[in-house]
């Protein structure tokens, strides 16, 4: 990729776009992943080789179980049935359902009683894993959370298989090169597909006020990849944590949070209160991991026209940016079928 890191811009400042480039083009890149034709996604849609089942305790509500299943689809896209929500349709995974990106990524259908919250570190194994339609179903709007981040769903969807059905895969890609603009120097820019490319390519910064400090790592979406970052927990800064503990025991949406030590990496200023994961020559790069694949890759999930195939540079963005920039895709008719 050559040093052009943003383009049109569909929303936000480009005086602040301009600095912010600037700095992602300055900080070093401490681990690069080439391209590898052997791991790209089959040229078929696929689905699930048959029904599979995960449960952990609730995101919010941590006394509870609670039980996700995927099952094979021959419906386009990803579905999701509350199925104790009888009276209501299934929640299409796509930027038309996005109720909320305030704490996470919320998606509803219908009802404001017929959501599922904290869905980007499902809907992530879309794109990671190239999974093209599958029904999600659930009995509450609360998912399960582990351990070991999304490594309990991928192992499961391995385990069952991915399977081709007969319909060839579509793909689309930015008609040029596009950039949104957020708070704090943060932006998001996609490019298009160069040569033909059905490959997405992932340019990711992060740059913290804690120990997590700097971090950028560019990769290819593969299974390899996802497989890598999968494993990759949710950061919150010690702050956080006592919030939750503390004062955030007032709240509904922090009382029953299921953080703990072993499901969230809590960074300090100076230093980690837990062990960080996917250390890459002495530097922990587990925040930046997350971030690139089970947010990031998340919203790209809520594109529902095809595998979206270019090169995404994404720098100090968070959920919010990242579902914007759908959004604005759809809104300004900037994707196109490949």
């Amino acid at each position: 990729m050559d040093t052009q890191v943003y383009g049109k811009i569909l929303s936000g400042d480009e005086e602040s776009v301009k600095l912010s480039s600037d700095k992602l083009l300055a900080q070093s890149v401490d681990l690069e992943i080439p391209s590898d034709p052997e791991k790209a996604f089959s040229e078929y849609q696929t689905t699930i080789g048959g029904h599979v089942s995960v449960s952990g305790p609730g995101t919010f509500s941590r006394k509870e179980q609670s039980r996700l299943v995927f099952e094979p689809s021959e419906e386009s896209g990803w579905w999701i049935d509350r199925v104790d929500q009888a009276d209501s349709l299934n929640i299409g995974v796509g930027i038309g359902n996005v109720w909320t990106t305030a704490r996470n990524i919320v998606l509803r259908s219908g009802s404001a009683h017929n959501y599922l919250r904290m869905v980007e570190h499902i809907i992530a194994l879309r794109v990671g894993m190239g999974l093209d339609n599958v029904l999600l179903r659930l009995r509450s709007g609360d998912p399960p959370l582990f351990d070991r981040s999304s490594m309990d769903l991928v192992e499961g969807v391995e385990d069952i298989g991915i399977v081709d059905t007969d319909k060839k895969a579509i793909y689309v890609g930015v008609k040029e090169p596009v950039t949104i603009v957020g708070p704090n120097g943060s932006f998001l820019t996609i490019l298009p597909p160069e040569n033909g490319s059905r490959e997405l390519y992932v340019d990711c910064a992060v740059d913290f006020k804690t120990a997590i400090g700097k971090q950028r790592i560019k990769f290819p979406v593969n299974r390899d990849t996802f497989r890598t970052g999968a494993f990759a927990r949710t950061n919150a800064p010690l702050s956080m944590m006592i919030y939750c503990k503390t004062v955030g025991q007032l709240f509904a949406d922090t009382r029953h949070l299921g953080y703990t030590t072993r499901n969230i990496l809590i960074a300090g200023p100076w230093g980690y209160v837990n062990a960080p994961r996917l250390m890459h020559e002495g530097k922990a790069m587990e925040a930046v991991w997350h971030r690139a694949t089970l947010d990031l890759l998340a919203a790209i999930a809520l594109i529902d026209k095809g595998r979206l195939a270019g090169t995404i540079i994404s720098y100090k963005a968070g959920h919010a940016l990242d579902v914007d920039m759908v959004a604005a895709l759809y809104r300004d008719d900037m994707l196109e079928e490949l």
